[in-house]
């Protein structure tokens, strides 16, 4: 994750952009090449694919992820009779989806009054980024006031109320991720649709020619309904983020349900996930002036992924653990929440001190001393020369991204919940890597070509990535 300051964004070692760049600084690509395609048709049709089969694998075959596809290989099974175990969709999974989802749009527009009574948080109505073509949007910033209210109803239902049965998410799994999808897919077709005939603002539309393209990563930057309902920041947090946690102690009771007891394993994922997804809430108005909102626009790649993807594939760990209770040894489970501890101290301590380096204009002491840096010209797309400071000692220092790579060790710290006995919890990690570091490459990409040689002289001064003496 990215901060940014009042006048542009921010790349990860804390340089700053102007309002507006050249295509390939900013936003998504213009066109696809060959290569970009197949990634393109690999996500379209292999994805939605895949968060079935990760269901079937559960609940079919002991959460052995490569026995369906052993088995389909060997003529075991055919594909007609593992498409028979996707469940169907129910009415109760229709009534629960709709009414969650239709909560968090009421969330959405309630008065943020957190930050009238929490010290230090920051939320209420927040500025965005300015545009590529010089917008600049307002925000109804309160997605910690909903992640409060959504998950301490959850809670005050399951020990005292019983509304509903706190099971219920696991409980009606398949025929929910049979909703997930048509949401998904319904929000895909309808902001793509959207862009071509009621754009919300036209000149900040981008398209490729590629129709699959465009459909995956969206054409309109900033879809609304209205003044105050952006799609991009309310299907990133709500109702995916939010339902996260929910959906993790939908397993914890389910797991106390089914063996009278809940594993130290489920109760570190629980944990360690909660502390990621309130940082993200806490940090709701700087997520504004990240790169993912400079550089996303809203198609099926967000559209799909933060109706389905992000609430199933995300949640994998905990979803095991309902099937394979692990219960760690004491010195597993301490290792294991260091691990976790350690890489969001890490996360956060990273951006912290590139805001610190930003906010003071290079002035702040990094690890005790003044910083060292390199500045650096280039020229905007206006044809005016600029400067920017690359931030070379801390953490900055060490390697060139390592927010991500504490990112990496708290993905880690969740898939080592789920102990050695299977591959399936550890596709998160495996997902979060192949993520950052594609990111890592895409962010670079767009460095280079506003810095040039600078970039070059910088990156042989800090010539790691992710990972000191190894990338």
């Amino acid at each position: 994750m990215k901060k940014k300051s009042a006048a542009g964004r921010l790349s990860d070692n804390g340089t700053e952009a102007t309002p507006a760049q050249t295509p390939g600084q900013w936003g998504r690509a213009w066109t696809a090449d060959f290569l970009t395609m197949a990634g393109v048709l690999f996500i379209l049709t292999c994805c939605p694919v895949l968060v079935f089969y990760f269901l079937i694998s559960c609940t079919h075959y002991q959460c052995e992820l490569t026995t369906p596809a052993i088995k389909l290989y060997t003529g075991d099974v055919t594909v007609t009779q593992l498409w028979g175990y996707v469940p169907s969709l129910t009415l109760k999974a229709m009534v629960v989806y709709l009414s969650w989802f239709t909560f968090q749009v009421f969330l959405w527009y309630l008065p943020d009054v957190c930050h009238y009574i929490i010290p230090g948080y920051r939320g209420g109505v927040c500025l965005g980024a300015i545009t590529p073509a010089g917008n600049r949007l307002k925000y109804g910033v309160n997605g910690l006031q909903a992640w409060i209210i959504s998950n301490g109803l959850f809670l005050a239902n399951a020990v005292h109320f019983r509304w509903f049965s706190p099971t219920i998410i696991v409980d009606n799994y398949g025929p929910l991720l049979v909703m997930m999808n048509i949401m998904g897919y319904s929000v895909s077709v309808f902001v793509t649709v959207k862009a071509y005939l009621f754009p919300s603002f036209a000149e900040d539309r981008k398209f490729s020619g590629n129709p699959f393209y465009d459909f995956l990563m969206g054409i309109e930057f900033n879809p609304r309904i209205g003044k105050w309902f952006d799609f991009k920041l309310f299907f990133n947090g709500r109702p995916g983020i939010v339902c996260w946690s929910v959906i993790n102690m939908s397993y914890a009771w389910k797991q106390y349900e089914l063996y009278g007891y809940v594993t130290n394993s489920m109760i570190l994922v629980n944990v360690l996930q909660a502390i990621y997804i309130v940082d993200f809430f806490w940090n709701e108005a700087w997520y504004l002036n990240t790169i993912d909102m400079h550089h996303d626009h809203f198609g099926f790649m967000l559209g799909w992924g933060d109706s389905v993807w992000l609430p199933t594939m995300y949640t994998l760990q905990g979803f095991f653990l309902v099937f394979h209770p692990v219960q760690l040894s004491q010195a597993a489970a301490a290792g294991i929440l260091a691990l976790g501890l350690g890489g969001y101290y890490i996360f956060r301590a990273v951006n912290h001190q590139k805001d610190s380096f930003r906010r003071t204009d290079g002035q702040a002491n990094v690890w005790g001393r003044k910083p060292e840096y390199m500045e650096v010209e280039y020229f905007s797309s206006d044809g005016k020369k600029r400067r920017s400071k690359l931030l070379l000692s801390g953490w900055w220092g060490i390697a060139r991204h390592m927010n991500y790579t504490g990112d990496l060790m708290g993905s880690l710290a969740y898939c080592l919940c789920g102990g050695v006995t299977h591959l399936l919890p550890y596709f998160y990690i495996i997902f979060m890597t192949i993520l950052l570091v594609h990111r890592c490459l895409r962010d670079e990409h767009r460095c280079k070509a506003k810095y040039g040689s600078s970039w070059d002289d910088y990156t042989s001064r800090v010539p790691y990535r992710l990972i000191p003496m190894l990338f």
